[in-house]
Order: structure tokens, then sequence, then C-alpha cells
């Protein structure tokens, strides 16, 4: 669209006179500074999203795309990031796509965003586009991201939205698969250690696991929350224990947890598999760094850091480039079943 029939961009007065305040406090607001009221903040906050307001100097870069620079958004920790291996691969297939490209790559860590202050810097013209990943329902801020720039989901949006870009693996048809194999090894009483439900992929391979259960009549022993870390996996693992008659097996919705849950089966005395047997999804290094190696579902997580970085070079660019992409998942067996 030509700048002569575009509509006008909302500008800073207009976001001003619509949250009832002064010019100075709306650019307090987008700079990140604290120095403004609650009120004031939340009334800036309303507006510049009915505005959809972006500040000049955004819409000159993205115009132009001459900050060659794209922001990897990690709506978690620095333990998790760092303590994941999952991110590890996500970054690396990331990394090696913009090498090829004239882009270089920004990390973002941020489980919040108090005062707003990384979503008004992405929101400031210093990024061409981001990739957000791992975001969880509590994450509203990247919404006023994607609202300012071009952005890629690595998995599916949590309020996913028809103009959304994503690549996601195929979750359900992983937990699906991992649960049928414990049954076809003749396993009848399977519990999970699931992922938390803030999260899709935690919702999406929990719903595997039930789709295979109730496929074959039987009922799920127990369900847990382990929040997709080896400490959260151990807690998991020792509720199911305390609970009395344990399962004969688990599907464990990350390695990182079945690692935990490793260490709890051990310490209480039984063993995997010959009390309990276990699949684990990712396909991590933790998989065969722990005793047993673990039979587990592998993710692509390399190949979906590539991609996503691919999409959204391909946005950039002015392709039209399909909205989503689904990449498969494979079991991996071992010795922990």
């Amino acid at each position: 669209m030509s700048t002569e029939t575009a509509r006008p961009a909302a500008t800073i007065e207009e976001v001003a006179a619509a949250a009832g305040v002064s010019r100075s406090t709306v650019s307090r607001v987008v700079n990140g500074s604290t120095a403004v009221s609650p009120a004031a903040l939340e009334a800036v906050r309303d507006a510049i999203a009915r505005l959809n307001y972006v500040p000049n100097r955004a819409a000159r870069s993205l115009a132009s795309r001459q900050t060659h620079a794209i922001a990897l958004v990690v709506p978690e920790d620095t333990t998790r990031f760092f303590g994941d291996p999952f991110f590890a691969a996500i970054v690396s297939g990331i990394n090696a796509r913009l090498s090829k490209s004239d882009y270089v790559l920004n990390l973002f860590i941020a489980s919040d965003d108090p005062g707003d202050k990384t979503t008004s810097y992405l929101r400031s013209g210093a990024i061409d586009g981001a990739v957000i990943v791992s975001h969880h329902t509590s994450d509203t801020f990247i919404d006023r991201i994607a609202d300012a720039v071009p952005v890629v989901y690595g998995g599916r949006p949590v309020r996913e939205r028809a103009k959304d870009y994503y690549v996601d693996v195929d979750n359900t048809h992983g937990g699906r698969e991992a649960t049928q194999h414990l049954i076809d090894r003749g396993h009848r009483r399977i519990g999970t250690i699931a992922g938390p439900l803030t999260m899709p992929a935690g919702i999406d391979r929990l719903a595997g696991f039930r789709e295979a259960l109730a496929a074959a009549g039987l009922e799920e022993v127990a369900v847990e929350d382990g929040g997709f870390t080896a400490l959260g996996g151990a807690e998991a693992m020792r509720r199911i224990l305390a609970a009395g008659d344990p399962p004969d097996a688990l599907f464990i919705a990350s390695d990182l947890m079945a690692r935990g849950a490793l260490n709890a089966i051990a310490t209480a005395g039984l063993t995997v598999p010959g009390d309990i047997a276990i699949i684990g999804f990712d396909d991590s290094p933790v998989a065969t760094s722990v005793t047993p190696q673990l039979t587990t579902m592998r993710q692509p997580s390399f190949e979906q850091g590539e991609r996503m970085a691919g999409l959204l070079l391909d946005i950039l660019a002015g392709r039209n480039p399909q909205h989503v992409t689904i990449l498969n998942t494979e079991l991996v067996e071992r010795d922990s079943v």
C-alpha cells in the first residue's frame, strides 16, 4: 500500500488524548519509565492497544528493515532457560538460519515484564521482528509485541488468532504414540507427569495421553503437573508414590521431568523399568545421560528453530508463507520401558 493511500498511524498526541494524560506521560510509558502512576500506566496501555500505536521510530524501522535485528523472546526465568537443553537446540537452529542472512539475533529472557521495559524496547524500532517461544497464558505482554512487529511463535500461541504464524511439533500425536507404546508393551496401570496446563505443549501432550487410554478402554491412574523441570518431575513422582499403589508405567512429558522422576523412584527403592516403565519426551541429551537411558519421543527442536527463523525472514521479505507448520515426533526406544 502506498503512503498516499495508507491510513495515517496514530500519533502520540492521539494516545495522550485517548488516555486523558499528557504527551510526556505517554512518552514515559513507551520508554519503560517507572515514574508513572498505576492508573496512568493502565490508561496509556489501553489507549495504545485500542489505537494500535507504534512509535514513529519503530514505524520507520519496520518500513525500511534497516535494523537487521531479530529478537528471540523467552518468557521464562533464567534458571529454566539455561537449564533446559530444549532452548539450546532452538537457539542453535535459529542462529544457523540467520547466519545465512544479514540479520543478527538479540535474546530477551523475561518471565514477566514489569513496567513494560522489554515490551517498550521491542516496540521502539530496535528490532524488525521477533520469535517467541515457551509462552504461558499469563504472558499477555507478548500480545503487545505482536501488535507492533511481525512475530513467529514457537509452538501454538496460547491465544491463537487467524493471523498468527507459528511452528510447532505434533504434541498430541507424540503423547498418544508414547502412551500407546506403553499399552502395546502390556501396561494397564498408566499415569503421566504432565507439563503445565498454562502452555499448549503441556495441554496437547496430556490430551494425546488421554486419547490413547480412552481408545484402549483404560482409566488414567495418576496425573501430576511437573512444570517441565527436573525438580518438578521429582516432586510429582513423590506425590504419585505417596498416594500408594503406583502405576506400572508413566508417560512423562519432558526428559527433564523424567530425570527428576528417575531420582525419586530410585530413592524409593524401586527400579525402572522393573517396577515402573517410563517414556519421556524431547530426546534431549538428558535422555542418554541418565540410567537407564530413556525411551522418549524425539522432537526436532533444532529444525523447529530453523523453520521459525526462516518463516520470519519470509515475512520480513514480503513473501506470503503459510501460517502454520507442524513437525513430526518420533519414538526412540532405549532402556526405560
